[in-house]
């Protein structure tokens, strides 16, 4: 299809945020590890001494760049095209991770990383047009229609269930909890940003839309959505491996907001049955490659996270993070890090 000017817009921003997104991941993941060998106390299992050190802060500030791309592209350019292109994240961050983290990406891996991109291209070829919006309060009342307000409420009980009962008991292994719960809030987050960024862009076209509370809402809603998403993926990454925690969070997350983003915002209203088809074929292959690259991967838990046990081989880790998160001892003959000596003297918890 032939892209409208904000389509591209907000293409080209998409995929500049996804970049600085993919290697904020492994910024961070670098100062999670900093700070937990310097405290002692991991941000996986409550620790906030990340929050004093530089190279976490600097890939927080590369995140909140990629953020802000992110959010002005949601401004020009609907969900469905804006959010599928965060598969160049994994890609970046897989990539990095293979190579400044140890985190061995594998032949069929690559494999997954080439049908993301072939996926997103699907996608971006298929994307609808975005719809013209005049005001905050049309968003509004998109907002409050009765089956947006029933995916909400679903939302928020899912979050509170996870939180309160499933974190405390199995956070710590199984992958699905943490990533949840980021994915979940990271959904609604998605039609907050939108509906703030086109407030925004309209403020700044002579429409003053700051004068309306729904603006102040959806600010609040976006700022309260960021800070619980930002405290639990602490916890995925430092609990598990990096190229584990991007592809099944992208998967989680581009579903759930693709979804509310056709309930809130209708982006398939007014196209072909064939192009809603094909939009959907290029999503199941951005899900598979991004499940290829998540099966091919060492499924171990982060150094962080393993305390004084040493690295275990892929299928007896697998077992591990899926089972009654028993650790065994399973020896070999790799170096460890100096980095990581530290770490390896803590306790399992």
């Amino acid at each position: 299809m032939d892209f409208s000017g904000d389509n591209t817009k907000g293409f080209v921003l998409a995929l500049l945020s996804s970049g600085f997104i993919g290697a904020s991941f492994i910024i961070k993941k670098k100062g999670l590890r900093r700070a937990a060998a310097t405290s002692g106390v991991r941000a996986g299992v409550g620790g906030y001494s990340y929050l004093l050190e530089p190279l976490w802060w600097l890939g927080m500030i590369t995140m909140i760049v990629g953020e802000v791309a992110n959010f002005v592209a949601y401004a020009f350019a609907p969900a469905v095209l804006v959010t599928p292109l965060g598969a160049l994240s994994i890609i970046v961050s897989a990539v990095l991770a293979h190579f400044f983290l140890n985190e061995k990406l594998h032949k069929l891996g690559i494999l997954g990383c080439v049908m993301c991109i072939v996926g997103s291209v699907i996608i971006v070829i298929h994307a609808p047009q975005e719809h013209p919006i005049t005001s905050v309060q049309e968003i509004w009342s998109m907002a409050t229609q009765p089956a947006f307000l029933l995916y909400m409420a679903s939302v928020t009980v899912l979050v509170f269930i996870l939180v309160i009962h499933f974190a405390p008991q199995c956070g710590h292994t199984n992958v699905l909890v943490f990533t949840g719960i980021c994915s979940l809030m990271g959904s609604l987050s998605v039609m907050s940003v939108k509906a703030l960024g086109t407030s925004l862009k309209l403020t700044f076209e002579g429409k003053n839309q700051l004068i309306y509370p729904e603006t102040w809402f959806f600010m609040l809603v976006v700022a309260t959505c960021v800070i619980t998403q930002m405290i639990y993926l602490n916890k995925a990454l430092d609990t598990f491996n990096t190229a584990v925690v991007s592809p099944i969070y992208y998967v989680m997350f581009t579903t759930l907001t693709i979804l509310a983003s056709v309930i809130m915002f209708k982006d398939w209203d007014g196209q072909s049955g064939g192009t809603i088809v094909s939009e959907i074929c290029g999503f199941i292959v951005v899900l598979s490659g991004t499940i290829l690259l998540h099966s091919t991967k060492d499924f171990e838990r982060s150094s962080s996270f393993r305390g004084n046990f040493a690295p275990v081989s892929p299928s007896l880790s697998t077992r591990l993070c899926s089972g009654n998160g028993e650790l065994l001892k399973y020896e070999e003959e790799e170096v460890t890090p100096p980095e990581e000596v530290c770490l390896r003297r803590q306790e399992v918890y």
